[in-house]
């Protein structure tokens, strides 16, 4: 599982490629600081009117359904919130992903904001699907937009898995679909993916669908991705 922020994770950076050369220059405002700041605000269904937030895409990417061969991916619906309740309760999640305690009545309302994360169209804006088996409510996949100009679109994905359902192959499977839609769809050139760097079940995953480490601080791991790779074996040079 992987923690972008607007998995209300407080602390943690996914920079765009443009930003990993230009994060340590020393001037002004971290953009760190001020990303994380709009990220969290974002979760909670607050953001700048669109008139406000700048260039747009060239077609706003609504949230789609994608079956793959033992899911199906769509966007979150508020009859899943005993089963999103449960997934924010599994202290196996919550060992990577440090989301704040919650009840049921906070997992809701959590789950209403992810209702509404359907669309990319601007900068920073997120998408979020439920991952379903059988179903049942058993993960998640998002994209965050990262930036947005056609020739260096980036996204940051994201991935969680009920640990019930570890171990079948879902999250690689779960991932590889939305990362298809990414590069197909949106049209992103780079993806990246930030992970606790204990977290050795998630680092194989990204390893898996061709991410490599650009960066790491001891605590977290950036990896990237070139748009089109399908695996590690078919890696290709930016």
């Amino acid at each position: 599982m992987t923690h972008p922020r607007a998995l209300d994770h407080p602390a943690r950076w996914a920079p765009s490629h443009h930003e990993l050369a230009a994060s340590d220059s020393g001037s002004g405002r971290s953009p760190a600081l001020l990303r994380r700041a709009r990220d969290r605000l974002a979760s909670a269904g607050i953001r700048r009117p669109r008139l406000l937030r700048g260039e747009r895409t060239e077609t706003p990417f609504d949230a789609p359904s994608i079956r793959t061969d033992h899911l199906l991916l769509r966007p979150h619906r508020m009859p899943d919130a005993a089963d999103w309740f449960a997934l924010q309760s599994e202290p196996a999640v919550r060992e990577f992903l440090p989301w704040p305690d919650r009840d049921a009545r906070g997992s809701a309302r959590h789950l209403r904001d992810r209702t509404r994360h359907t669309r990319l169209w601007q900068n920073d804006d997120f998408l979020a699907l439920a991952v379903e088996k059988d179903g049942r409510l058993i993960g998640d996949v998002s994209l965050h937009l990262r930036t947005v100009a056609a020739a260096s679109r980036s996204v940051e994905i994201g991935w969680v898995l009920h640990p019930e359902f570890g171990g079948h192959g879902y999250a690689t499977e779960a991932t590889a679909a939305l990362l298809a839609f990414a590069d197909d769809v949106v049209g992103a050139r780079w993806a990246i993916a930030v992970t606790d760097a204990r977290n050795a079940a998630s680092l194989a995953l990204a390893r898996r669908l061709g991410f490599v480490e650009v960066r790491s601080d001891g605590t977290d791991i950036v990896l990237m991705r070139p748009r089109g790779t399908r695996s590690a074996t078919d890696l290709r040079a930016p």
